[in-house]
């Protein structure tokens, strides 16, 4: 998600934080700290409500990351590949594979609601308990907040919108209905669309009668809206690449490069005469070996680009993303996200290349086939 940064891991996968996670957590700190606890236990210094307002954000902080864990782990356990967890103003969104089936998406889509739903039954428990043991005071005060807290996360995560775990679950029961997941993610994100726009209207309303909570409210809806908006366009890609295979996308012939030529020649001879921006490389026994950039043979010196040889500055083929002409090119895509390689896709047989795919090839194929053009060759069947 744009506008986060990695801050860790959890659970072996990367840990990233977007900018409104941790406003979200001071807003809910501070109302915590200087109206909620004052009101429920009154007679206490201010010290005392600020070490427990704090204590409150991170334990909330610590259920946020437990709602996502659940993502996570459950999603592993079913060889859904994880790829990072980002927290973010409505609890976190954990980006992952495709679910190879609607029950696998079920259940990875309801166990994050689950667990917050657990933690604050839990928490209220605990503050209920501890009110009965030792009097109501601020511990139990800050248990009940956590507790009430999780309860409205994890029943604002059911509502039937994505990018919501609810939008998720109507997601997976609309695929195991219809059988076609395209469509069923085409409907949740639609309904994303719709209750982000209700969200922006009730929040801007709320702002106009003089309550600065609805600006939060209108951001939040704003932010559902985008991230709808994206997965409804991914949506109509899958669809326009049903049954393509890497093979009957590819460009073909492309200009390549040996990867021992100096930068300089390199420049000269291949990238001057190349009509793309990445380049393939071959070894010397005329193997792929990566990838070369126009940008990262521009960041080398001119009078350095004699020295460095043009392997230096490339993108290794461990790094890139490698298909075979007969995958499916849908599933490609999903390994050619910008932490697993990104474009173009390297298509390769037995080491030698045969062709790139690049984010323009696959834009011609989605407005061709909003043209009503298929491109999948007759015996290709939908996956």
């Amino acid at each position: 998600m744009n506008g986060s940064v990695r801050v860790g891991h959890v659970l072996g996968v990367p840990l990233r934080m977007h900018w409104s996670a941790p406003v979200l957590i001071v807003l809910l700190a501070y109302g915590l700290g200087r109206e909620t606890l004052p009101a429920w236990t009154p007679g206490r210094t201010g010290l005392v409500y600020a070490v427990a307002s704090v204590i409150g954000a991170l334990l909330l902080m610590g259920s946020l990351l437990l709602h996502e864990a659940a993502h996570a782990v459950t999603a592993r356990g079913k060889g859904v590949s994880v790829e990072d967890v980002t927290l973010w103003a409505l609890g976190g969104m954990t980006q992952m594979g495709r679910p190879r089936t609607a029950g696998i998406a079920l259940l990875v889509a309801i166990s994050g609601p689950l667990t917050s739903l657990a933690i604050g039954g839990v928490a209220v428990g605990a503050g209920i308990g501890a009110n009965a043991l030792a009097g109501w005071g601020v511990p139990a005060a800050v248990l009940i907040w956590l507790g009430w807290a999780n309860l409205l996360l994890g029943v604002f995560n059911l509502l039937p919108a994505a990018p919501l775990d609810g939008g998720r679950v109507v997601q997976a029961v609309l695929w195991w209905r219809t059988g076609d997941r395209d469509r069923a993610e085409r409907a949740a994100g639609r309904s994303g669309q719709i209750f982000g726009i209700l969200l922006i209207a009730l929040g801007w309303f709320s702002f106009v009668r003089g309550e600065g909570g609805g600006l939060w409210i209108a951001l939040v809806g704003l932010f559902m809206l985008v991230i709808a908006n994206a997965e409804r366009q991914r949506a109509g890609i899958n669809t326009a690449l049903r049954g393509v295979r890497a093979g009957d996308a590819m460009s073909s012939p492309v200009a390549t490069g040996a990867d021992w030529l100096p930068v300089g020649r390199f420049i000269d001879e291949v990238a001057a005469h190349s009509r793309h921006s990445v380049m393939p490389l071959l070894d010397f026994e005329g193997r792929v070996s990566g990838v070369v950039e126009l940008r990262a043979l521009a960041a080398v010196p001119a009078g350095m680009r004699e020295e460095r040889r043009v392997r230096e500055v490339a993108t290794p083929l461990s790094r890139c993303t490698v298909a075979t002409s007969d995958e499916l090119l849908s599933e490609v895509l999903e390994r050619a996200r910008p932490g697993a390689g990104g474009m173009p896709v390297l298509v390769v047989d037995d080491g030698h290349l045969e062709g790139i795919v690049t984010s323009h090839d696959v834009s011609r194929l989605f407005q061709l086939h909003s043209l009503g053009i298929t491109t999948a060759p007759p015996e290709a069947t939908p996956h």
